[in-house]
């Protein structure tokens, strides 16, 4: 075992012992110099059977995860082996597991079980698209991890497989039973996605009733046998999720997440309702003919007044408050948002502050309301419900002004702030789908704080991608009709590889570097230079540093 306080290859601190189980234990490590808590899974030879078999499947599963990238898994970072054991660095979940809070608490409350189920089906989702597709096969509480934000993260993949079309030889009893799906036992045929549903579908019913499947009677009965109070409709998904026939679950997590947003209008007690809402609807109905008259004057009328309000804020508006009670006033016209974005970029600077104001759109804006009382107002919602053309318009807008204005000092700050607008937009815009790729590439180049780079090594590669992404932005800048988007664009590639110089010329030629500078200075010389003059002068200096800066770098400098 590790000893408390020893250090591990150099860099991980071991704190105390979170965690054991048959063959290995779980400590909690300090990079110290990362400042980073880590959990090292360690398992060693003595005391193991086959553990060369052991082994081969310990590899396999951080093989696997090491290609994952899912808010809801965790992240290997580093496998370490020598004589006697072998250690698996990964991501420390804060929390407990589920089948601890069925121990000390029970059943869990229905709408916490249906948010986790949620959560669940997402990553299945995300496990089965990939290529070739990646059977979990073990869903059960113990290996659901409960974090203190609500969320949850799902553990150990030593039994996940990929997908492999008709491998009939897939019959060996993997996974935890009363949980895994009959597939999973000989003779039953092989695992695909379906047993996944399955699983989960075991899951929800321990978590919601309490009652263990592994244990006595070994079933899984209807929930509302159980606890009454139960919704019919949860009742209803957990029993096709574990049909014993593959063809009568569910065939796809999507199927699933769909039930599951919509558990309610499955509820007995909604389908009772909606036949009471028939007849009286029926009953109604006349009466609603005759009010038409009068409700269809009222609504004009009140459509009416405000379109005048909204008109009047909007002509007196001195500060970003007054646009606000504009965007609330009538959520569903561009103008207010298009309004309140110029005049934040008017001195072209989006302060922080100012950035903030902009964001509350995207989050939402709380006011107070004609009672006095504090009200959330989704108004983006409400805009793109209205009309998807114009969310997309002000999305795009807003995008650029974070991306082009915003003044902070890290440069894939600016990009993170402008995708969260841009992603909206890529429908209508398809620059502002390459704009996203570069932020994420950026973040991911952002985590190896400054590191050297190395061919093999996945920085390499970030950077390659980056490279092909400012090639391609470009490309699209040419496609652009407006001049100051175009300028904009220039500018933007300039600047990347302007901070990027010294990784770019270990992933290209230091010609192709100076080569594109150069082409988009000429390019910008050939535009017409009566309005713009002095800011195609300030671009065309700008490359001329950069192309100096990559002509006097040193061959495999970084």
């Amino acid at each position: 075992m590790l000893e408390i306080g020893s250090l591990v290859d150099g860099k991980y601190k071991i704190l105390n012992q979170v965690g054991h189980g048959g063959m290995s234990v779980v400590y909690l490590a300090m990079n110290e110099k990362a400042n980073k808590q880590w959990a090292i899974k360690e398992v060693r030879k003595d005391g193991v059977k086959d553990f060369e078999v052991v082994k081969q499947s310990l590899v396999a599963e951080t093989d696997m995860l090491k290609k994952l990238s899912h808010p809801n898994l965790p992240s290997i970072v580093d496998v370490i082996e020598d004589d006697d054991r072998f250690l698996i660095v990964m991501d420390y979940i804060q929390g407990n597991s589920l089948s601890k809070a069925l121990e000390e608490y029970g059943a869990q409350p229905q709408e916490e079980v249906i948010q986790w189920a949620k959560q669940l089906c997402d990553v299945l989702g995300y496990l089965h698209s990939r290529v070739p597709p990646i059977i979990y096969r073990d869903m059960k509480p113990a290996n659901i991890m409960l974090k203190p934000d609500g969320n949850v993260t799902l553990i150990d993949f030593g039994t996940a497989r990929e997908f492999k079309e008709k491998n009939l030889a897939d019959t060996t009893c993997l996974g935890t039973m009363g949980y895994a799906a009959p597939e999973q036992f000989g003779g039953m045929g092989q695992t695909d996605a379906r047993t996944d549903i399955y699983c989960l579908g075991a899951t929800l019913y321990h978590l919601v009733t309490g009652m263990n499947p592994c244990e006595p009677p070994y079933e899984i009965r209807p929930i509302r046998e159980i606890n009454p109070s139960l919704s019919g409709g949860l009742e209803r998904i957990i029993l096709k999720c574990t049909q014993r026939n593959p063809n009568d679950r569910y065939q796809s997590t999507a199927e699933l997440m769909y039930a599951l947003e919509h558990y309610d209008e499955i509820d007995d007690i909604y389908r009772r309702k909606q036949k009471r809402k028939l007849t009286a609807f029926i009953s109604s109905l006349v009466l609603m003919i005759v009010g038409m008259g009068v409700s269809g004057w009222g609504y004009y009328s009140a459509e009416q007044k405000q379109s005048e309000n909204y008109d009047n804020i909007l002509a007196n508006a001195e500060a970003y408050e007054d646009y606000y009670d504009a965007v609330v006033t009538d959520p569903r016209r561009p103008e207010a948002y298009e309004q309140l974005n110029d005049e934040l970029i008017a001195d072209n600077v989006l302060t922080r502050e100012e950035g903030e104001v902009l964001l509350k759109l995207l989050t939402g804006i709380d006011q107070n309301n004609s009672r006095g009382y504090s009200e959330h107002y989704d108004v983006m919602a409400s805009l793109q419900k209205n009309s998807a053309d114009d969310y997309m318009d002000i999305c795009y807008s807003i995008g650029n002004s974070f991306l082009f204005y915003y003044d902070v000092a890290a440069e894939q700050d600016r990009y993170a702030y402008a995708a969260m607008w841009f992603r909206n937009a890529v429908e209508k815009y398809p620059i502002a789908e390459l704009y996203c790729d570069i932020s994420e590439c950026l973040s991911l180049i952002d985590q190896y704080n400054g590191a050297k780079i190395k061919q093999t090594d996945k920085m390499y590669e970030e950077y390659e991608k980056l490279w092909e992404m400012v090639q391609k932005l470009y490309e699209k800048a040419a496609e652009l009709d407006d001049l100051d988007s175009k300028l904009q664009v220039w500018n933007e590639i300039n600047s990347i590889m302007d901070t990027k110089a010294a990784p770019f010329l270990e992933i290209a030629d230091k010609g192709e570097l100076i080569g594109l500078l150069e082409q988009i200075s000429a390019d910008a010389g050939q535009v017409e230079k009566s309005v713009v003059e002095t800011d195609i002068r300030e671009l065309q200096d700008d490359i001329a540093k950069t192309i100096r800066r990559i002509e006097s770098a040193k061959e495999g400098e970084a």
